[in-house]
């Protein structure tokens, strides 16, 4: 891309001139405006224009200062009301031409493009402006372009993210709703199980019970010689002949 430049106005000193006349202190302002002291040269342009209000080198120059000290809103209204104080075609071009520069710092590629035909309309024949135009109105193509892409992605993405929380919700759903059938097959189980009578002793068979029943005598007789001897049943003796 071909530089933008800054258009800087210079008006000579004349002799015989006061050193505080306005031309006087906008070749003041020129000079350190070329130092890159913007702030300085900003006071001497108010100066000269406090003298003549209509002074537009004093007005146009110090729209520069400002664009270079990145304050573009007040740039572009001081720059704005050189176009109305000047008659001189070329004057108007080149505020129009700074103005467009403002816009393309902020990349405001349409307002950019508005102010460089302004500039041609008053100037046909500058080279830079066209360059400028051309340049803005590309970058505005791919701006809307790209723009409406960026629409579509994003509203590609948005759908996804819905169908995708949709699932995520559907699959809650799922899975509270297995879980409450866990939970009432599990009631149902534990309700049968308490409703059961409690199991029957399984039947013996004959040998385990003719078992049972002489290990039972046996104990019996058992506790019965026990309790003979403790009470001491007396020993029956045979006759003496």
């Amino acid at each position: 891309m071909k530089r933008i430049y800054i258009l800087v106005l210079t008006v000579a000193c004349y002799p015989g001139y006061a050193q505080l006349n306005p031309n006087s202190l906008i070749n003041a302002g020129n000079k350190l405006y070329e130092e890159k002291k913007y702030k300085e040269a900003a006071i001497d342009y108010q100066k000269a224009i406090q003298k003549n209000p209509t002074n537009v080198p004093g007005i146009f120059n110090l729209g520069n200062t400002l664009y270079q000290q990145g304050q573009l809103d007040a740039s572009r209204q001081v720059l704005n009301a050189a176009t109305k104080v000047t008659k001189n075609k070329n004057e108007k071009s080149g505020a129009h031409y700074n103005i467009g520069n403002t816009y393309m710092t902020e990349k405001k590629w349409e307002d950019a493009a508005e102010a460089y035909k302004q500039a041609l309309r008053n100037n046909p024949n500058d080279g830079d402006a066209k360059y400028n135009l051309s340049y803005a109105e590309e970058m505005l193509k791919k701006q809307q372009s790209g723009g409406g892409k960026n629409n579509k992605q994003n509203q590609d993405k948005n759908k996804q993210d819905k169908q995708k929380q949709q699932n995520k919700d559907q699959k809650k759903q799922d899975q509270n709703k297995d879980q409450q059938n866990q939970n009432k097959n599990q009631d149902k189980k534990e309700d049968k199980q308490q409703q059961q009578p409690e199991s029957q002793p399984s039947k013996l068979s004959k040998q385990q019970a003719d078992q049972l029943l002489n290990a039972l005598q046996q104990e019996e007789k058992k506790l019965q010689d026990k309790k003979q001897k403790e009470k001491g049943v007396p020993v029956k003796m045979e006759k003496d002949w």
